[in-house]
């Protein structure tokens, strides 16, 4: 059954799948972007309505919340360094525009609410990451999204709204010429020849799962039960642990050449090790991830190789930077 869907940063890089896999399926799709970070561009061809505004426009926000079933906020100021140097900032965007959101979709009828969170808001464990942990965080981005699962929690059970958060792990694919993120930035240093950076020794581990296994998820969360998924917290990944180091020898072998390495002191708020445990994804919303890392990289190398080379997306390469987040 079709629906009408509300996708904030429905312009970037997860919104740019999560808004094709909505509309291929006949979805009504509204898109709420300000695109400080996305691009109009990425929804070329796209059926969907776009609403270029932030979420601090109460105005805005309440026209696109007009006759909307679904909300997903995919929308944040991402990024651990980004939040260690501004940390209001990110309390801001994050939690006090997310409270917002819920209230403006509460009041307007919405009923499903489905928050974009993160392992992150986890904190430094043992992996596997799941949802019974206690959560620690340790950046005040984490904090930010845990915060926000909090409020969904809340408002699932204030107002009976089947409101849930969806953690992603460590998120890679096409649509990501803007991203700072590792793997969107070693794929753009290796195609231009310059070297990759890691920060620490390679030996810090990530869950990396591709955007059309998040979308899906996410879609999984649309189509399911209300009371499988109110008040819930879900994480999406792999389950599959890979190192740093590891992910610099794939992306190696997907360039088809030798990648130069180069080494740089570990970040603040970076964990060692990060893995997610995703059976609670597949007994609540019935979804599993399908993209293995090998074949998941290579398919991104190349769209990016054809976007790079793309005129209708000049401009929106972001300047070099390198990672291992």
């Amino acid at each position: 059954m079709t629906s009408t869907v509300l996708v904030t940063g429905g312009a970037g890089f997860i919104g740019a799948h999560l808004v094709r896999g909505l509309t291929a399926r006949g979805d009504t799709v509204r898109v709420l972007d300000d695109l400080s970070i996305g691009s109009a561009r990425y929804l070329d061809a796209v059926r969907c309505e776009l609403i270029v505004s932030g979420i601090g426009d109460a105005e805005a926000v309440a026209s696109a919340l007009s006759g909307v079933d679904t909300v997903v906020h995919l929308a944040a100021r991402a990024g651990i360094p980004d939040s260690i140097a501004d940390p209001l900032g990110t309390f801001r965007a994050n939690v006090s525009w997310t409270v917002e959101l819920l209230e403006a979709a509460r009041r307007a009828g919405a009923k499903r609410f489905i928050l974009a969170s993160t392992n992150a808001a986890v904190g430094d464990h043992l992996p596997p990451l799941h949802e019974d942990l206690p959560a620690r965080p340790i950046s005040p981005y984490g904090a930010s999204k845990l915060a926000g699962e909090g409020y969904v929690q809340a408002y699932a059970a204030s107002f009976g709204m089947a409101a849930c958060a969806v953690r992603f792990s460590n998120a890679y694919g096409s649509w990501a010429l803007h991203k700072g993120s590792v793997v969107p930035a070693w794929i753009r240093a290796a195609i231009a020849g310059r070297p990759i950076l890691i920060y620490g020794d390679g030996s810090q581990t990530r869950d990396f799962v591709h955007a059309t296994d998040l979308a899906a998820g996410v879609i999984a969360a649309i189509d399911a039960e209300p009371a499988a998924i109110a008040g819930q917290v879900i994480q999406l990944g792999t389950g599959v642990e890979t190192s740093v180091s590891q992910l610099a020898e794939i992306l190696s072998d997907a360039v088809g050449g030798r990648v130069d390495i180069r080494y740089g002191p570990a970040r603040r708020g970076d964990v060692p090790r990060n893995v997610s445990r995703i059976s609670k994804a597949a007994d609540r919303l019935g979804w599993t991830p399908t993209v293995a890392i090998e074949p998941g990289i290579r398919s991104t190398v190349a769209w990016f190789r054809a976007a790079l080379a793309d005129p209708s997306l000049a401009g929106i390469e972001r300047s070099p930077v390198s990672g291992s987040d």
